[in-house]
């Protein structure tokens, strides 16, 4: 599969890991490696130079969101919670990968699967196409967005996605479905 070859799935969570770490000047190859060497660009295949670095930290709070923050958001309805996992996992059809997590998504969360986000061939949709798909997933573009998914991963391709269509307005859920679907004290919903 082309979105198992570019790397987008870790592209993206470094791009917003950096991010968060305050180096906002961070951007993703569209397409990874596989695309960049297909239009006959340039690569370097000499051993890296290492060379004693600083990177000085400052963290933008902004970008993340915890547990808490997330159910005080679903409870007032002031973000959209967008659930990047697939259909069947989002409804709480099939059982969880991970062991011992409850199955369904954050009462309140809508759900477009990151691969909606994609081409076929592993590259980011254009923006009209970008903004069609959270539209049609019933986001509200206007409101906050906090993006989820499994483990946090999947949902930095949203982010990134939101981002490219200019909206600045959200963050990530760390926790993501593998934190909220183990506390049994967290309303878990099922169903579209």
């Amino acid at each position: 599969s082309p979105l198992a070859t570019t790397g987008i799935f870790s592209a993206a969570r470094v791009w917003w890991t950096f991010r968060l770490m305050g180096k906002m000047d961070v951007a993703v190859l569209d397409g990874g490696l596989p695309k960049w060497r297909a239009e006959g660009r340039e690569v370097e295949d000499m051993p890296p130079i290492v060379r004693d670095r600083h990177m000085t930290v400052s963290r933008q709070n902004h970008l993340v969101k915890d547990v808490t923050q997330v159910a005080h958001s679903a409870k007032l309805a002031e973000a959209e919670i967008i659930d990047a996992r697939s259909a069947p996992r989002f409804r709480g059809e099939v059982a969880e990968p991970r062991p011992g997590l409850r199955s369904g998504h954050i009462p309140g969360a809508k759900n477009l699967p990151y691969a909606d986000v994609l081409s076929p061939d592993g590259t980011m949709k254009a923006p009209p196409a970008l903004k069609a798909a959270f539209e049609a997933a019933g986001i509200d573009l206007k409101k906050p967005a906090i993006t989820s998914c499994g483990s946090g991963v999947t949902a930095a391709i949203l982010s990134l996605a939101l981002e490219r269509i200019g909206h600045r307005n959200h963050a990530l859920y760390d926790g993501s479905w593998a934190e909220w679907g183990m506390y049994d004290d967290l309303r878990v919903a099922t169903g579209p």
